[in-house]
């Protein structure tokens, strides 16, 4: 079969590429066809577009790039169209995934799939009058989604696991690292590491790598490092930095959470994969504006909490340190609860284990795929519209 798919950015890439060898074993005349990178285009197929031309974020950049946006938008209808895939598979990436999902559901008979649902249950709930109407599938990672869906907006979905499950236990299976291995490897001292997560995006390092270092820089006991996030480069991380005493290390975020005692991170899908270490953590969420974000939070956003950990668990497993609420001397205080409470260290350490029960084993990638090829097998394509 030929698979068209779309991602906009790293993370995208990561669980797509996994998906497609995935649905390289499953069936093995697949042809792929993508918006994405690097990842993917190891797997194989023909990339029509890399993932960074298409990702703008924050109003100020995607208004100075509109024009490219929306060349970019046309010039993957009409390659779909062009190509005609069995399946358009969607990762993510709601803002410019739901576009081309309503053109394909209007205009083409290609059944439209989407794995890893956009998080409308956190912002933007309205989506789900889009989602219904032009995606025929829809496979979730995250386990309270399915309630969501299903049970608030009577949407059947399709939960196949969590892909970072995959992602880790498989590289906590294969990486033999010893502490001192990897001190030695990378230029660090004998001391334990507290490991800085500081987003990957450039105005989240901004917002949250100057208070991070001032509060975990007052435990000298430890060694601080801090994992570089692809395509930022080291003269970006000095500006923050300054004359701290921390160490920098890119493409190695894995290796360096099997290594911490605990860890500082900003929220996102790094929170579930520290947990997934079983590293204590504390999540830093700086805004400028916190106390309006705060008001937001409380009055207008649709969840609880905003770490990943939290949010499967549903109950606060680690602490979220967020706009007013995150300062220096918070952060502190909860980092040396991590790292010397140790009845309040291993509360966390078994929150974690209750969280990961409920995301199931790992084998998302091949869950999915199978459902997928099930379904295209068994299902007669929509009646096709007039283009």
């Amino acid at each position: 079969m030929k698979y068209y798919l779309i991602v906009g950015e790293a993370s995208g890439d990561l669980h797509a590429s996994h998906l497609m060898a995935a649905l390289k074993t499953e069936d093995p005349q697949a042809e792929f066809r993508f918006f994405g990178g690097d990842l993917m285009a190891a797997v194989g197929g023909t990339m029509v577009k890399h993932y960074k031309e298409l990702a703008y974020m924050g109003f100020i950049p995607v208004l100075l790039h509109l024009r490219t946006i929306f060349a970019n938008m046309k010039r993957c209808k009409e390659d779909i169209v062009a190509w005609q895939p069995d399946v358009l598979i969607l990762v993510d990436y709601p803002g410019f995934n739901l576009d081309i999902a309503k053109f394909v559901h209007a205009h083409t008979s290609i059944p439209v799939y989407y794995y890893i649902s956009p998080k409308i249950w956190a912002w933007k709930e309205y989506r789900i009058k889009n989602i219904k109407r032009d995606v025929d599938e829809l496979f979730s990672i995250l386990p309270f989604e399915v309630e969501f869906f299903e049970g608030k907006h009577q949407y059947p979905i399709h939960y196949v696991g969590n892909p970072t499950m995959d992602e880790v236990t498989a590289f906590r299976a294969s990486n033999a690292e010893t502490f001192e291995d990897f001190v030695q490897a990378n230029g660090l001292s004998s001391k334990p590491i507290i490991a800085l997560l500081a987003g990957s995006r450039k105005q989240e390092i901004k917002d949250n790598l100057p208070d991070m270092l001032r509060a975990a820089t007052a435990f000298p006991d430890y060694q601080l490092v801090l994992a570089g996030a692809p395509g930022i480069s080291p003269d970006y991380y000095k500006k923050y930095v300054g004359d701290a005493d921390v160490k920098i290390i890119f493409d190695k975020t894995f290796p360096l959470l099997q290594q911490a005692d605990a860890a500082l991170v900003t929220s996102g899908t790094a929170t579930l994969e520290t947990a997934l270490f079983r590293v204590p953590q504390a999540v830093c969420y700086h805004t400028p504006i916190g106390k309006v974000i705060s008001f937001l939070r409380r009055h207008i956003l649709k969840v609880k909490y905003i770490s990943l950990v939290n949010l499967i668990a549903d109950r606060e497993v680690v602490k979220e340190l967020v706009a007013d609420t995150m300062t220096v001397e918070q952060i502190r205080s909860e980092l040396e609860r991590i790292l010397y409470n140790k009845e309040y260290r291993q509360r966390m350490l078994d929150g974690y284990e209750y969280m990961a029960s409920r995301l199931g084993e790992a084998g998302a990638p091949k869950r999915a795929a199978r459902e997928m090829l099930m379904l295209l097998n068994d299902s007669p394509q929509r009646a096709r519209k007039p283009l």
